[in-house]
């Protein structure tokens, strides 16, 4: 019996099926495919809408796996700081959004590199010649700092004799006074006193970032910070409006966060909420635990200790947010539970706890189908390679990160056990050793733009810096790095009939302006994203 007329039909083109078989035509109907071939010309009707990929490569839709989409969204409306490292560009853009807020209370926003400032430790001096009377609080662009003016000090009552938080650092001048800079915990000495951000922000938020998110190829995500306490912002009132409403058009699956104050007391809490917040095209049944911090402000949890100033070791390893031996049974009832575990785990201290973690609950579990993943991983210890595979973990990788860089290069390699510095970013030997990858982009860390980070997996050095490659034996080669952000973050979201092109699954689609396979590889960050469909209906046209 033939098949029924196509609603829509792309030919002419490569296509990267991500494990669907040869292709180069791809047939969709009520928003799923239903052929792929080289000659589907049969199944055009009279109201078949024909793409013509015109040599043009057509691939399942990116799937970012580690991601804060309303936070990024609300930054967009913030002080916005990326996008580059030049400290006059920072006073400037501050004094402008002072300028054009002037009912502002506070000044809020971010995306600053540590690398501009000695150290990577701002001066709230600074900050106080653009803004002396109303205060200033700007995250860094890892979100695990944050750059303060004098102002914001006094109000927050932080001064010399302020103690340092449990989880935290205030970055301080030779005297004891406060520098500036808060690290980690330290922020929440300030956060309470901000603005609220309210619920109309983060809706407002979350259709920007959709809207951005689509135009880089981006058809579904895991926000990994959803019901955030610990001084985090919450956003899933954003989530729930969007799914309830009908404008979420992505797939999205929340990440519901554990709070590292508390213990499993709060499993409950987050049994209550995935209920609550599935709802339409929105899952919570993944949960978030923050292991460590990050390597470049030494709270990134490590096997060896961080090196001073003079390259000799010093007793500071890291933070552990949670205690390793807790760790393991809450991740063990989590699993009994169905929920699947997403850690941030950036040194390798915190990777090897997390993969623990995930062997305590098979050990008592069984390899159930909850689809653990690790996050980040700036170092993986030798030993736990081959773990990823025998436990069935998956490596979250954000590639972007795996660059020469003045942060990597000044403020973290020379403060790194050099053994530690040779092991970052290790995706070639994770995919050697059988692991299963996937991708993120942890906006707004960083990029939203799969393209970028796909760049960078494959190069090991940012479009159009005049770096070497950085540990050019972990290179992913095209096809691995384009399947990790495609049918890799597909698994892990639990999205089975995503992340590959093949009959039955659903038409999430993207349709890039080139074919990376015909160009240089030097040139992946050049291509855009000509337009991107979910489930068969477009939603973004380049």
């Amino acid at each position: 019996m033939p098949l029924p007329y196509a609603d829509l039909l792309f030919t002419g083109g490569p296509v990267f099926t991500a494990g669907g078989g040869p292709a180069t035509a791809v047939a969709v109907r009520d928003g799923r495919i239903i052929a792929t071939g080289h000659d589907l010309g049969a199944l055009a009707g009279p109201s078949t809408e024909v793409v013509d990929l015109a040599g043009r490569l057509l691939l399942p839709g990116f799937q970012d796996a580690h991601v804060h989409a309303v936070m990024g969204g609300v930054e967009l409306n913030q002080c916005d700081l990326t996008e580059t490292t030049d400290l006059d560009e920072y006073l400037r853009r501050v004094a402008a959004y002072a300028e054009d807020h002037p009912d502002v209370a506070w000044i809020v926003g971010g995306g600053w590199s540590m690398e501009t400032f000695p150290g990577g430790v701002p001066a709230k001096e600074l900050l106080d010649r653009v803004s002396p009377d109303r205060p200033v609080f700007l995250a860094n662009r890892d979100h695990h700092g944050a750059w303060v003016n004098s102002r914001a000090l006094e109000l927050a009552g932080i001064t010399a004799d302020t103690p340092d938080p449990a989880h935290g650092r205030i970055d301080r001048n030779p005297d004891g006074s406060p520098a500036g800079g808060l690290q980690e915990g330290a922020m929440e000495l300030v956060t309470p006193l901000l603005p609220e951000v309210t619920t109309a922000d983060r809706i407002a938020g979350l259709k920007r970032a959709q809207q951005l998110l689509h135009s880089l190829g981006v058809t579904a995500w895991q926000d990994a910070m959803v019901c955030a306490t610990n001084g985090y912002p919450e956003v899933s009132d954003a989530y729930l409006a969007a799914a309830s409403e009908g404008w979420l058009t992505a797939t999205v699956v929340g990440a519901l966060w554990w709070d590292r104050d508390r213990g499993p007391e709060q499993i409950p809490e987050i049994v209550a909420n995935r209920e609550r917040l599935t709802v339409g095209r929105l899952r919570c049944d993944s949960v978030k635990l923050m292991l460590d911090g990050v390597a470049e402000n030494f709270t990134a949890a490590m096997t060896e200790p961080y090196r001073d100033g003079c390259g000799c070791a010093t007793g500071n390893t890291g933070l552990s947010f949670i205690d390793p031996a807790a760790l393991r049974s809450y991740v063990t009832e989590l699993d009994a539970l169905g929920f699947q575990v997403h850690f941030h785990a950036l040194g390798d201290r915190a990777v090897r706890d997390g993969l623990d973690a995930v062997a305590a609950a098979r050990a008592a579990n069984g390899f159930t189908d909850t689809r653990p993943h690790l996050a980040h991983l700036q170092v993986v210890h030798p030993d736990d390679v081959p773990r990823f595979r025998r436990l069935g973990a998956t490596a979250n990788l954000q590639a972007y990160w795996a660059s020469h860089e003045p942060q990597m290069d000044e403020l973290t390699i020379p403060f790194l056990d050099p053994a530690l510095a040779a092991r970052q970013y290790p995706f070639g030997d994770l995919w050697r050793s059988g692991a299963h990858l996937a991708a993120g982009s942890d906006w707004p860390v960083s990029t939203p733009d799969p393209l970028q980070a796909i760049h960078v997996a494959v190069n090991r050095v940012h479009q159009g810096e005049d770096y070497e490659p950085f540990l050019p034996e972990q290179r992913l080669d095209l096809a691995t790095a384009l399947a990790a952000y495609t049918a890799g973050s597909a698994y892990v979201n639990r999205l089975d009939d995503t992340g590959t092109i093949r009959p039955g699954n659903r038409a999430d689609l993207v349709v890039l302006d080139r074919d990376l396979f015909a160009a240089p590889v030097t040139e992946i960050a050049a291509a855009t994203v000509a337009g991107t469909w979910v489930d068969g209906r477009q939603v973004h046209a380049g």
